[in-house]
């Protein structure tokens, strides 16, 4: 499993609290563990900290408001994507108004990228 720095330590915990609408609201969907799968939420690894990450799948789901389509952040973005995977993680990103519109399908979106990836470590 990724490991975080201790500043990414830190800012997850302040993240936890810190939640968005449409983070809270797939985090009560996640928690229950959809087909089996365990997700932390606002999880450090190395520098950053992902939304929810999933150590099985070695997914990492991160959940984009509006602000991610300004300014520097696609730039910021992209970085981060390419820091998780040479280390085989897998990054999803969904729209949060994708998440507050229909949540269900989300999960199932993140289900359906998720399984594959656990039977090919497996396999």
């Amino acid at each position: 499993m990724l490991q975080g720095t201790p500043e990414s330590a830190a800012r997850a915990k302040a993240l936890r609290q810190e939640m968005s609408p449409a983070e809270i609201r797939l985090w009560l969907a996640l928690r229950k563990r959809p087909a089996g799968l365990k997700f932390r939420k606002q999880h450090p690894s190395g520098p950053y900290v992902a939304d929810f990450f999933c150590h099985a799948a070695r997914l990492v789901v991160e959940v984009d408001g509006q602000a991610h389509d300004f300014g520097d952040r696609p730039q910021r973005d992209a970085r981060r994507d390419q820091w998780f995977r040479p280390r085989g993680m897998e990054v999803l990103r969904l729209p949060a108004r994708d998440v507050l519109r229909d949540c269900d399908a989300a999960v199932q979106g993140i289900v359906a990228v998720a399984e594959p990836r656990i039977r090919d470590e497996e396999g």
